[in-house]
C-alpha cells in the first residue's frame, strides 16, 4: 500500500520581477514548495513581504518572471490567462479581506453565482444550505449593503465552498473585522475546509492565526526565511 500523499501544489525556483521607473524590481526571491492534498498551510509575514503575491503565483492570478508551478496537475506557468481561469473555475475557491461582494446581487446570488457559471443544477438548493451553515439563513435576500462586515465575509467564505473546491486560498480573511467577528470567521473557514477535506493556503500576518495550520512558512523581503518541512521536503534532502 502507497501512504506517499499526494502532491497537490508544487512551486520550484520562482521569482517573480516588475518595472518602475529606476529598471526592474523583484518582489520574490527562489522560492520553492511543496502543499500537499488536505494539507493547512499559512504564509506569514509582515506588510510588504511578498507573500501576498507569493498567493497570486500560486492560485494562477498572476504569472511567475521565473520558476514554474503545478497545481493539481496542471503547469500553471505553461497556460495562457484562459487555461488558468479555467483551471480556477473548476479548482479553485478564494477569500480576501475585502470580502469582493457584488453590491447588486443579494447573499444568496453572491453565493450561488459560481456555480450557476459552471452549469450546477443544484445551486440554488447547495446556496441556502451553504448559507444555513455559516448562519445566514434568515439573511438569503439581503443585499451586501445590508449586511455586516462579518456577514459580508461569512457571504464570501460560503460563496468559495460552493463549488466543492480542491484548494482554497485565504488571503487575510480577518484583518478587516474586529477580534471577536474575526475569531468567529476563523473558525467558520476551518470547521468547512475540515468538512470538505480541502487543501488550504492561507495568508496572514496574525502568527496565531498561522498556528492553526499545520504548516507555516515565513516571508521578509520577498523570501523564504523559516519554514515547516513536510514529509515529502525531508525525504528530498541529501
Amino acid at each position: 500500500m502507497n501512504n506517499t500523499p499526494e502532491l497537490h501544489i508544487k512551486a520550484t525556483n520562482l521569482a517573480k520581477r516588475v518595472k518602475v521607473p529606476e529598471g526592474s524590481l523583484t518582489i520574490l526571491h527562489d522560492i520553492s514548495l511543496t502543499i500537499n492534498r488536505g494539507e493547512t498551510v499559512a504564509i506569514v509575514g509582515a506588510s510588504g513581504s511578498g507573500k501576498s503575491t507569493l498567493l497570486s503565483l500560486l492560485a494562477g492570478l498572476d504569472i511567475p518572471s521565473a520558476g514554474a508551478i503545478e497545481m493539481a496537475g496542471h503547469s500553471l506557468h505553461n497556460m495562457s490567462e484562459d487555461e488558468r481561469a479555467g483551471v480556477r473555475a473548476r479548482d479553485v475557491g478564494f477569500v480576501f479581506q475585502s470580502f469582493l461582494l457584488l453590491p447588486s446581487l443579494t447573499a444568496l446570488e453572491n453565493v450561488t453565482l459560481p456555480a450557476e457559471l459552471s452549469g450546477d443544477k443544484k445551486a440554488r438548493e447547495r446556496g441556502l444550505a451553504l448559507l444555513d451553515q455559516v448562519g445566514l439563513s434568515a439573511r438569503a435576500d439581503f443585499f451586501p449593503s445590508q449586511l455586516s462586515g462579518g456577514e459580508q465575509q461569512r457571504v464570501a467564505i460560503a460563496r468559495a465552498f460552493i463549488t466543492k473546491p480542491a484548494i482554497l486560498f485565504a488571503d487575510e480573511p480577518s484583518a478587516n473585522l474586529d477580534a471577536v467577528t474575526g475569531k468567529m470567521i476563523e473558525d467558520l473557514l476551518f470547521e468547512l475546509n475540515d468538512s470538505q477535506r480541502t487543501t488550504l493556503v492561507l495568508v496572514t500576518h496574525n502568527a496565531e492565526l498561522a498556528k492553526r495550520c499545520q504548516r507555516q512558512f515565513q516571508m521578509r523581503s520577498g523570501r523564504f526565511v523559516a519554514s515547516e518541512p513536510s514529509a515529502e521536503d525531508t525525504a528530498n534532502v541529501g
